[in-house]
């Protein structure tokens, strides 16, 4: 348990630095939030957009799941949704998947059981309807990475079919819905593709692999 205190003094050593380097830094944040992305990412702790992203504080209103994934039926992420179009008015929207993710690798085999299978099952949904796509690679690390891919493109098409895109876009808003997924090898985003109130769904193909 020597790891929560450690959190405790961590949190106040920062708290103390920031307020060496500008007295200000908390006084601003009470002023509110006007992030300019919302960002949909995978719950692995080793993905942290903040820090990848360099944002600044307030820059960016986040929503992770396990294999950032867009249920309509899921209130928690519809809500975050609405609230960060319709109230903070953000008009670019990231569903960001990461290669090696443990939630898409365990759906190409036996699902767990109790809630976590239950929630994959969603990937599931997206292997069968890419079955022929995924199950031709034959490294078995690069048949999740596909996956992963084909993922991001599959959600990013869910998230562009909410009530709350369409009426944004049928306003005319400018809103972007960017699908990348980051690479914890390197450290980079690799963007896949945008969607925007143009943007034909039916059109949108299976995106190129990014990483072969």
């Amino acid at each position: 348990m020597q790891e929560i205190p450690q959190l405790l003094l961590h949190n106040r050593a920062w708290a103390a630095e920031q307020l060496e380097e500008d007295p200000e830094f908390f006084r601003r944040r009470l002023d509110g939030q006007k992030p300019a992305f919302l960002w949909i990412g995978c719950s692995d702790s080793r993905v942290q957009p903040d820090h990848f992203t360099q944002a600044a504080p307030g820059g960016l209103f986040v929503h992770r799941n396990i294999a950032n994934l867009v249920r309509h039926d899921d209130a928690n992420l519809m809500a975050v949704l609405e609230f960060a179009v319709m109230t903070l008015g953000v008009n670019d929207i990231v569903i960001c998947g990461h290669y090696g993710c443990g939630g898409i690798a365990a759906s190409l085999g036996t699902l767990p059981s109790g809630p976590v299978g239950h929630w994959l099952e969603h990937v599931v949904k997206v292997l069968d309807d890419h079955r022929g796509t995924v199950e031709c690679i034959h490294d078995p690390d690069e048949r999740v990475n596909r996956l992963v891919e084909i993922n991001v493109r599959d959600q990013l098409l869910h998230l562009a079919q909410t009530s709350t895109v369409q009426a944004a876009f049928a306003a005319g808003r400018p809103l972007t819905l960017h699908g990348w997924v980051y690479d914890l090898r390197d450290g980079l985003i690799k963007p896949l593709l945008d969607i925007d109130r143009t943007t034909v769904l039916d059109d949108v193909g299976t995106p190129e692999r990014v990483l072969i």
